[in-house]
Order: structure tokens, then sequence, then C-alpha cells
């Protein structure tokens, strides 16, 4: 899956859970820390991957249920000590969706996803270095979780339109402080 799918299906799922837990608007800093843990466990295996080569594949130590869960339950016991306990749920949120969204298309075909429980299982390598992103584009055009995406994004921005928007104003406050100084 792409940054926005994953950004997508991890808005939505902490949207559903934030408003079963206190059914308010969301705030900025908890989206922020959500947004961040999609993308976490990319952030960590591709480039480790593709260009260091300290993994075997760009799907394997952030994308192990082995590894992201203890983190998950630090930065949530770190952020709870810090009086912040909604930012540690929003970053395990979407750094869990992550690994389990990547894995319905493989699972859907019958391919292993091994990575989950990496390093105790081993992974296949199935990349040769990094990837162009015409690459990346091509091999995902014909796919259908490729569209569905975009599905997903749309159905994350009615609810994030519907959340208040959050992380919005914070946005706008910079841009026009940055306009003004100009």
């Amino acid at each position: 899956m792409w940054p926005l799918g994953h950004a997508a299906v991890g808005y939505l799922l902490y949207s559903l859970s934030a408003r079963a837990r206190f059914g308010g608007r969301l705030a900025t800093l908890p989206t922020v820390a959500l947004l961040v843990g999609t993308q976490a466990p990319d952030l960590v295996d591709k480039p480790l991957a593709w260009y260091a080569g300290v993994l075997p594949t760009g799907r394997s130590l952030g994308h192990s249920l082995l590894v992201v869960v203890p983190i998950c339950l630090a930065v949530y016991w770190l952020a709870r000590r810090r009086g912040r306990a909604e930012l540690g749920v929003a970053f395990g949120i979407g750094a869990v969706s992550h690994p389990l969204v990547d894995s319905v298309p493989a699972l859907w075909s019958g391919t292993e996803v091994n990575y989950l429980l990496y390093p105790v299982v081993p992974v296949t390598e199935y990349e040769e270095g990094a990837p162009t992103l015409a690459d990346l584009l091509a091999g995902s055009l014909g796919e259908p979780w490729f569209l569905l995406e975009f599905a997903l994004a749309g159905a994350a921005l009615l609810a994030w339109h519907r959340d208040g928007r959050p992380g919005l104003g914070t946005v706008e406050r910079v841009l026009r402080r940055a306009t003004r100084s100009t």
C-alpha cells in the first residue's frame, strides 16, 4: 500500500476509535502522531533495505508485529507518563494498522506474510535494490488494492471533515505567520 492508503486507513480507524471512546472532536497532536505511526514501518524498512542494505527487504523489521507492538507500548507508556496518553494511542493505531493492511493483499493472493513475525520467521527477499517511483507506480496501476486506496482516502477526507478537520487551524495559523513575515 502507498502512503496515502496507510494514512487513510489509519485515520479511519483512529476516528472510529476516538468517537467510540470519547465522542468528541479529534485534536491536532494525536492526529499528527497517528500519521507518523501510519508511515513509520516504511520509514524504517525501505531505507534500511533499499539503500543501507542492512535489512533483507522493504517489509521486515518495521513491519514485524514482534517489533511494532513493543514500540507502540513504549510510546504509549512515555506519552502517558507525560500526561498525553492519547498521543500513544494514536501512534499505536497508525503503526499497528500499517503491517496489517499491507498483509491483506498478500493473504488474498496466497502470498506469505512472514514479515509480521520477522526476525523469528525469515522473509523472502523480493527486491533487488531500490525501485524507482516509476517502477513502483507501474507495478501498482493494475492492482485493485491501489484503486481502493483512493476510495479509502475519500472516506478518510470525509471523516476528517466530520471530525472538525483536526490540524487545519494550526496549518492556517502557521501559514498566516509565515506570509506576514515575508
